[in-house]
């Protein structure tokens, strides 16, 4: 089975209740309409917890980045609690490794006692200590980055990482889970598909049958400095077809979903500059850094979160509105947005989403 990244709906791991189902409603109707001031909530909160790292991938563009490490303030955190019950989602991933913030176990605690779906993405390596929190606080979906196979693939890409390791927790996990009769949460690996580990992708999906997990998502590799330009996918598409299909067809027999990106020259989105980007309406992105943002994958921030002002000021603010109004504007856009490469909405026909180099990328993070 092939998915496609989501760019209106989310994840549906459980019903809605009458309260978000009225706000998602409200919202796909305004986003849909166009509307730059919005009545509606976001249907998620996204929080990048930190934009430190307890690895250090060789594809990350953190390394071509100057920045101060930062953590995502409690105090603000506990400010969205009223938001809580509204919204669908709560995301808690970013440019850093979301579970080494000291109170990432905390931060599931509060949300378990609202309405919201929790979901994160992680590294994996601190799988073991943050287990029993998956379980106390109900987590519905987490998703595991592995870049190969093999030990020695996957610990060349991601420094640091240990595929043994993750692999007998993440097999711990999925033993707990059917010993309490859970459907959640939802696991899957995040592959980033470079040509020197593309061939992997089909044993990386035996892999994750083998340990239980539903889901293999594929990005590729967007490159952001020069070291890495041999490993772009970009003019490979006979590689990346074969690959995929294999891939897919082994999905099929042992059971695991497959969810890739668009083929290049088969991307949705034609010769336009992204695909029709929705984050503005759906999403609400506040980085480690305070900072509000459209989104992860882009340098743009509109302005500092004020935890005493009243969230439909923020979220109805000009820099929202004004960017809602330009974003899917072909002529209008801002320039970081031309070029996208955020895996959902990027136009994998072009170029530039696989090659960033000697772009503006990073937010705009205090210098060391």
């Amino acid at each position: 089975m092939v998915l496609r990244a989501k760019t209106k709906t989310l994840f549906s791991g459980k019903e809605l209740t009458e309260q978000q189902r009225q706000n998602t409603e409200q919202n796909i109707k305004e986003m849909e309409e166009g509307r730059t001031i919005l009545q509606s909530y976001p249907r998620r909160l996204v929080f990048e917890l930190t934009n430190a790292c307890n690895l250090n991938c060789v594809m990350c563009g953190r390394n071509a980045a100057d920045f101060k490490p930062t953590m995502f303030d409690m105090d603000i955190f506990r400010s969205f609690e009223p938001l809580m019950d509204t919204v669908e989602e709560i995301t808690l991933m970013g440019w850093g490794e979301p579970t080494i913030h000291p109170h990432f176990n905390e931060m599931l605690e509060i949300i378990n006692k609202h309405s919201a779906r929790k979901y994160f993405c992680s590294n994996g390596m601190n799988l073991k200590k943050i287990k029993n929190a998956i379980f106390d606080y109900n987590v519905d979906v987490f998703a595991v980055s592995l870049d190969g196979a093999t030990d020695e693939t996957n610990g060349r890409i991601r420094r640091g990482s240990k595929i043994e390791q993750i692999t007998e927790d993440l097999k711990d996990i999925v033993r707990t889970k059917k010993e309490r009769g859970l459907k959640a949460p939802w696991m899957n690996f995040v592959f980033c598909a470079m040509k020197s580990n593309i061939r992997e992708l089909p044993d990386l999906v035996r892999l994750a049958a083998e340990i239980g997990m539903e889901e293999v998502k594929v990005v590729y590799l967007t490159v952001f400095g020069e070291d890495l330009l041999d490993e772009s996918l970009w003019g490979h598409e006979e590689l990346v077809k074969a690959t995929f299909e294999e891939a897919v067809k082994v999905g099929d027999e042992l059971g695991v979903v497959l969810k890739l990106p668009h083929c290049i020259g088969e991307d949705e989105a034609g010769d336009k500059q992204h695909k029709d980007c929705f984050v503005s309406w759906r999403d609400f992105f506040l980085g480690s850094d305070g900072y509000v943002r459209p989104c992860m994958s882009t340098p743009i921030h509109f302005f500092a979160y004020d935890k005493n002002k009243d969230f439909m000021e923020m979220w109805n603010a000009p820099e929202y509105q004004n960017y809602r109004a330009i974003v899917n504007n072909q002529d209008r856009m801002d320039a970081p947005c031309r070029r996208c490469y955020q895996s959902s909405h990027c136009n994998w026909n072009k170029k530039e989403s696989f090659i960033q180099v000697g772009e503006v990328f990073s937010p705009e993070w205090e210098k060391k």
